[in-house]
């Protein structure tokens, strides 16, 4: 392991603004709002406020505040903070983020959390600074045994996860690969599905039947990345990797669709552009899409699998689509908590509530 500290080069940050001044903007069909995409009024100004007012070495101080590491990991470079708590008894924690996230979405809930936890905040191979890939094959269940490793490389011999939508599959799967040091999971924005049994549907509640309805519309409507993601991935690359403005659009819509709809500004501005910088300065943009071409052509990925003996915590915010007894499948559950507010970026948009969460689940979960 060695240690890493964030340094962006200055003529790195003067060719983003250069990129976002000189962006050739389109138009739009008038009166579509959100309905066909990021509406262009919209992202004219967050652009104008990433170029002129949004200091990236303000946000990079806020990261290198966090002891931050690399390690090569199967191949890969990773890349973790590790923030000790002031408890020496401490459980140690890693936490893994979904896309198109970063571990910077971590940042409002540290404080908290280290009150209880040694934190391990990972960049999810393929991403920021745990990337470009350098080979093919990182599937889930790869990226999970990375993870474990990366713990045991700490010397952690017990452990919680927790993860948030993609980082949540990778955390259950950390847990059936290692039941024995991994002490328990827990979930946010997790997706289940239905396994084809026509049993699955049987006696659903109303806000079940609601779940599986906005997971439907999401197949339907919603999924326009997941495709071009999961089959050309490369194709996309070309056109983020080289306009900002592109970049940024492509993680502004998760970030409008996928939060709490209540919320006016559910992520601070300048958070989401500290993540959306992350995934421009470290050129990541066609890793992370290739990690959806990996998760589609995994043989593995759909096929049945071993249920975890490892007790999984689950937390829904408004958003979730998740259901209690699809998630059942995949390990025990023995802790639901249904939240009044906040989406699939839970740790960002209500870093109050994702904390107690996480605590109340691993109170009631000791190491062994």
């Amino acid at each position: 392991m060695e240690e890493f500290r964030i340094a962006i080069p200055q003529a790195d940050i003067d060719d983003l603004r250069d990129r976002l001044a000189r962006t050739r903007w389109g138009s739009e069909i008038p009166g579509q709002g959100w309905s066909r995409g990021v509406p262009v009024d919209y992202l004219r100004a967050l652009a104008r406020y990433w170029a002129g007012e949004f200091d990236w070495r303000a946000a990079e101080r806020r990261l290198n505040a966090l002891p931050q590491f690399r390690t090569e990991v199967d191949g890969q470079q990773l890349h973790f903070a590790h923030v000790r708590s002031l408890r020496a008894d401490a459980t140690p924690l890693l936490i893994s983020h979904d896309w198109p996230g970063s571990f910077a979405l971590y940042l409002p809930v540290v404080e908290a959390l280290r009150e209880h936890f040694h934190l391990v905040l990972v960049s999810n191979p393929g991403v920021g600074f745990s990337g470009p890939l350098t080979s093919a094959g990182w599937t889930t269940a790869r990226s999970a045994a990375a993870l474990n490793e990366i713990m045991a490389r700490l010397g952690y011999s017990h452990y919680g996860v927790q993860g948030t939508g993609g980082g949540a599959a990778i955390a259950v799967e950390m847990g059936r690969q290692q039941p024995a040091r991994v002490i328990g999971v827990h979930v946010n924005g997790h997706i289940t599905f239905p396994s084809g049994d026509p049993s699955d549907f049987d006696g659903l509640t109303e806000a079940e039947q609601d779940r599986l309805r906005r997971l439907q519309e999401f197949r339907d409507d919603k999924m326009g990345f997941n495709a071009i993601q999961s089959t050309r991935p490369q194709t996309l690359a070309f056109g983020l990797h080289d306009s900002p403005v592109g970049q940024l659009a492509w993680i502004a819509e998760k970030f409008k669709e996928w939060t709490d709809p209540a919320a006016d500004e559910p992520v601070d501005r300048d958070l989401l552009l500290t993540n959306v910088s992350l995934y421009w300065f470290t050129g990541t943009a066609g890793s992370s899409a290739n990690l959806y071409w990996e998760a589609a052509h995994d043989p593995t990925a759909w096929a049945p699998k071993e249920k975890s003996p490892v007790p999984l915590g689950v937390a829904l915010g408004v958003t979730d689509i998740t259901i209690r007894r699809y998630a059942e499948r995949e390990a025990p559950v023995t802790h639901w908590t249904e939240l009044p507010a906040g989406g699939n970026f839970l740790s960002a948009e209500q870093p109050k509530l994702y904390a107690e969460d996480v605590h109340t689940f691993f109170t009631a979960t000791p190491p062994a």
